[in-house]
């Protein structure tokens, strides 16, 4: 059986305000705009709370970080050893490295950069980096992000750090590009494959061609509006772990209605049987 992981996406209803990072064009940089949700648990909690459901590890979205000082990192980075759950990824939510604004460009580079050493304070074993926003037709943007993700490969590196991609976004929304970027990047850069994220009639044909890449997968299954999950496609899905030998960690997502700690175990349930 895999390590089975959740990510915090999982429970965004939860864990207190959405911290967003999103593109100022007028100001020419980066601005956080913040949701406000419940806070029913804190972050510094959670892994315990994990450790007592039975998950080995975690996986913590950037906006959910209600501070980045040194101190509280080493708080967090001791919550997880003290529950014996592994900080898998570090998911970043914004980045556009495959832009050709040479600001923003710029300007996303050092942010991300700053992401990977929050990373590497925090103990997190990778970093989840998106590939581009660009069309996924302009192969321009594509080598754009080829030599960015290189460029950071080498500075997480230094720091103990892994980049990973995944596809989602724009650029990486084709199996095509995905393959192309690992195929010519460095090779420590590894793959997570959403379920969710690659839409139309080839869907489980682009996931067959990525999970071969993949050491990772973000298991999201799709919901009604009770909350429940379609089983039959998310069989499916999973079906394909079988048939591509895949063997690496699978993280556990729900973001459809109600209780998410309940949505969770109804999707662990099926991942489980």
């Amino acid at each position: 059986m895999p390590n089975l992981s959740v990510s915090t996406w999982s429970l965004h209803r939860n864990l207190g305000p959405l911290r967003w990072t999103v593109w100022d064009d007028e100001q020419n940089e980066q601005i956080v705009e913040i949701k406000a949700q419940p806070e029913t648990i804190k972050l510094l909690d959670l892994p315990e709370k994990l450790a007592s459901k039975g998950f080995d590890m975690i996986e913590i979205c950037h906006f959910h970080f209600p501070s980045t000082d040194s101190e509280y990192l080493s708080e967090l980075r001791n919550a997880c050893k003290r529950a014996n759950i592994t900080f898998h990824t570090l998911l970043l939510d914004y980045g556009d490295i495959s832009t050709n604004d040479p600001i923003r460009r710029e300007k996303d580079l050092e942010f991300i950069q700053n992401w990977i050493d929050i990373a590497a304070t925090v103990g997190a074993e990778r970093i989840r980096v998106i590939a581009g926003d660009s069309s996924p037709d302009d192969s321009e943007a594509l080598e754009r992000s080829i030599q960015n993700l290189n460029k950071l490969a080498l500075y997480a590196t230094d720091r103990g750090v892994r980049i990973v991609i995944e596809n989602f976004r724009a650029l990486t929304s084709k199996a095509d590009n995905c393959i192309k970027i690992l195929k010519n990047s460095d090779t420590s850069i590894r793959m997570i494959t959403d379920f969710g994220n690659f839409k139309g009639d080839d869907k489980y044909e682009e996931l067959a061609t990525i999970l071969p890449y993949s050491d990772s997968v973000h298991a999201k299954a799709n919901f009604d509006s009770d909350g429940l999950p379609d089983i039959e496609e998310f069989r499916t899905c999973l079906d394909l772990l079988v048939d591509t030998n895949y063997n690496g960690s699978i993280t556990l997502i729900y973001d459809g209605p109600g209780d998410m700690w309940e949505g969770i175990e109804r999707v662990r349930k099926i991942v489980d049987s």
